[in-house]
């Protein structure tokens, strides 16, 4: 039976970001579904919904669980940055028969989130009064130096473009977890049993290895942890993504993949 692959982007993206990693995948046999987050799919130059700011990982949640149910089976779930926690929800959920978190933000519990390169990834954000009811965006220099800062110039101008509005509450539950009564980026981590693959670039600074290792070892009975020499937050798109997609084929290949329920 063909294996699905569900890819889950982080804060900012769309379904766009996941060309390469979804024609690799298919070329490997792979059925491959890049989902577009709430509120994400709009023009990159016009007007965010205002309703944006106030979505929920959980609403977030609550939109992919029903993706999933709609495949008709159960899926491998890859996720980047936030969508790397959103994956980790999902299998929280019993949703994933495996999932692959490349530079994943953390579940509530991780104070490492305070780290000094990832204030400053949001700091501008954050001097915002409200922030966490609107919608949100990076400028173009905290994109650069948060995440796009190893890829050529004119390709950080022309991913920047790209860049849609992101819930400013989203943003909250996962930095300040501890501030969150609806507790939204908690993940149980008894109830994540499939095989887990956690992939840190060592010169992210959004996701810093140090937080994408912590991760790794909330799941330690069920996860492959690997750090990547070269690489920072954009290995969706770096050059030389190729031998990242390359490592998660040859360890999907190798996993004891679930049965479908």
């Amino acid at each position: 039976m063909t294996e699905t692959i569900f890819f889950v982007h982080g804060m900012w993206g769309g379904a766009w970001y996941w060309e390469n990693y979804k024609r690799f995948f298919e070329d490997k046999g792979y059925r491959c579904v890049a989902t577009t987050l709430r509120y994400h799919d709009m023009d990159p130059k016009g007007l965010p919904d205002p309703r944006l700011g106030t979505t929920s990982l959980l609403d977030y949640i609550e939109d992919l669980e029903q993706e999933i149910k709609s495949l008709n089976a159960k899926p491998i779930v890859m996720g980047h940055s936030m969508g790397g926690l959103l994956a980790q929800i999902l299998a929280d959920r019993g949703l994933a028969k495996a999932i692959v978190l490349l530079t994943p933000a953390p579940p509530s519990g991780n104070w490492m989130c305070l780290k000094p390169s990832v204030v400053r990834s949001f700091w501008s954000i954050q001097m915002k009064w409200g922030f966490w009811k609107k919608p949100m965006r990076q400028t173009f220099n905290m994109a650069v130096y948060s995440m796009l800062h190893l890829l050529p110039p004119e390709e950080q101008k022309a991913t920047y473009e790209k860049f849609v509005y992101e819930s400013g509450r989203a943003m909250f539950e996962i930095g300040y977890w501890f501030l969150d009564s609806r507790t939204a980026a908690k993940v149980d981590a008894s109830k994540v049993t499939c095989p887990v693959l956690v992939v840190a670039g060592a010169e992210d600074r959004i996701t810093p290895t140090s937080i994408v290792r912590a991760i790794a070892e909330k799941y330690k009975s069920v996860s492959t942890f690997k750090e990547i020499e070269g690489h920072a937050h954009w290995m969706v798109a770096e050059p030389g993504w190729e031998e990242i997609a390359a490592y998660t084929a040859d360890w999907l290949s190798h996993c004891a993949l679930a049965d479908d329920v």
